[in-house]
């Protein structure tokens, strides 16, 4: 069985790689770079279409995560390569069974909803062009009947986005954060990467039906909670101090503090907990949580 991952050599796309190829699936590696298993052949998301000849399987990795500020020149890019780049393959799945890696940034932030399921708008409200690129990008994949994941919050091993952040801006023994202690859903890397191949039903049970579904920890965590244990395990003792949310806020919509965004704040401040019914229905339970995270 030969499976396509596209953006290989990525975060997500990586741990996908190496998960598959344990399994003994011949794994195709395409973006600008090599991925860490496999056979390498040179895709550019915003330039053509990616070549499947001899794949069985296609997983969708690859995106452009930045959080760009409103106006930011790079969204046009962000755009081309998170929907062109779905466009492009797509077309060249032409059919094949694929699984596209979404996020939940789709979901429009408007809500008082303790639990977000599927069902949630996704047309509107989001905080940055990657959320907008995201859910343009999982519209397209939805109506060509792939399977749509929605992760929150990724992390595990080799992390370059969300627990860099958070750990730097532990100084001095403080750990300054939004508003109050909140639940929310976080995603191990490794559950992401388990729902893929369950999805394609390469771990026993029957593929999924094509449609979106939720993907994160079992149960959702305590922010603070979360936080302190990430801390720990990457020895950064820190006390958790507790700011003014809108205070904050303020200061993400007028850029007083560099890196500080509507989106970073909106991710601390908004219990986010998904609905995981669907993908359970599926077969599917997530067998990782914090516990497990390495750095």
């Amino acid at each position: 069985m030969r499976i396509a991952v596209t953006g290989a050599s990525g975060f997500c796309g990586a741990h996908l790689a190496r998960t598959a190829a344990a399994l003994g699936l011949d794994v195709i590696c395409h973006g600008r770079r090599p991925g860490p298993v496999g056979r390498h052949l040179g895709w550019d998301a915003a330039a053509h279409d990616p070549d499947f000849t001899g794949a069985d399987l296609v997983v969708h990795c690859a995106a452009a995560v930045a959080d760009l500020p409103p106006g930011h020149p790079a969204e046009a890019h962000q755009r081309t390569v998170n929907v062109t780049g779905t466009e492009r393959v797509l077309r060249a799945a032409a059919g094949r069974p694929l699984v596209h890696v979404s996020s939940a940034s789709v979901y429009d932030p408007r809500t008082t909803a303790a639990v977000l399921t599927e069902d949630h708008p996704t047309t509107a409200g989001h905080l940055n062009a990657y959320g907008r690129t995201k859910a343009a990008a999982e519209r397209l994949a939805l109506a060509a009947g792939a399977v749509v994941l929605r992760p929150r919050a990724v992390y595990g091993p080799g992390d370059p986005h969300l627990l860099p952040q958070l750990l730097g801006r532990a100084r001095y023994g403080l750990l300054p954060l939004p508003g109050r202690d909140l639940p929310l859903s976080l995603t191990a890397v490794a559950n992401l990467t388990d729902a893929c191949l369950s999805a394609l039903g390469l771990t026993g049970a029957a593929p999924w039906a094509p449609g979106a579904y939720n993907v994160a920890d079992a149960a959702p965590y305590r922010r603070d909670d979360a936080l302190r244990h990430i801390l720990t395990v990457h020895r950064r003792p820190a006390r958790i101090a507790h700011l003014p949310a809108p205070l904050v806020r303020l200061a993400a919509r007028t850029s007083v503090v560099p890196g500080l965004t509507p989106y970073t704040v909106d991710l601390l401040t908004r219990g986010v907990v998904l609905d995981l019914t669907r993908a359970r229905a599926q077969g599917w339970h997530p067998a990782h949580d914090l516990r497990d995270y390495r750095p």
